[in-house]
């Protein structure tokens, strides 16, 4: 339900900003938009502007913070809506209901996130280092003619754990948008 502002701004009038509604749509709001920057701009413009080795540098520092925000937020947002909808514990298996269908929206966002920071990010950081040690030893790029078997094992490797990471990032923008279409359609349910 939405109010009307009040008339005059005053101490009180201010501090009613400070509901649950308003860090929720705060919280969503950073998340959407560093998830939006991260995937599709900040990526993008460290790759075509610093040299590979400092990019992969660059990417193993700012991805696990991205990461853990997404996560800590997102949990925030989860335990939020689950607070404005208690239902949806009881009805967790009713997979058309709304409210249940965006709760499983920020969980997917959740387990991705999850499994980006605790699983597929360190093992793909430890392949770019692994794949810069070889480098240097065999004294070629990686993607140079008559790299080692051990290059072009770091090579396939690297591509497809970097591939899931991707994958795992982009359904989390996915179901970002989804749920911040829903929310901007249909707002936020009262309790």
């Amino acid at each position: 339900m939405t109010t009307a502002p009040p008339q005059t701004l005053n101490l009180s009038s201010l501090l009613s900003l400070l509901s649950l509604d308003g860090a929720y749509h705060l919280g969503f709001s950073f998340l959407y938009g560093m998830s939006v920057w991260v995937t599709f701009f900040g990526g993008v413009i460290a790759f075509k502007t610093l040299p590979r080795q400092q990019f992969g540098a660059l990417q193993h520092r700012t991805f696990p913070i991205y990461f853990n925000l997404s996560i800590a937020i997102t949990t925030g947002l989860l335990a939020a809506w689950t607070l404005k909808n208690p239902s949806i514990i009881s009805r967790y298996t009713e997979f058309g209901a709304p409210d249940v269908t965006q709760a499983y929206a920020l969980a997917t966002i959740l387990v991705a996130q999850a499994l980006n920071s605790l699983v597929i990010g360190p093992v793909t950081s430890s392949t770019m280092f692994a794949r810069h040690k070889l480098e240097k030893e065999e004294g070629k790029a990686y993607n140079e003619e008559g790299v080692s078997e051990k290059m072009k094992a770091l090579n396939k490797k690297f591509a497809r754990l970097h591939g899931y990471s991707s994958l795992a990032n982009l359904t989390s923008v996915i179901a970002l948008t989804f749920h911040g279409l829903w929310v901007g359609n249909y707002g936020l349910p009262a309790h």
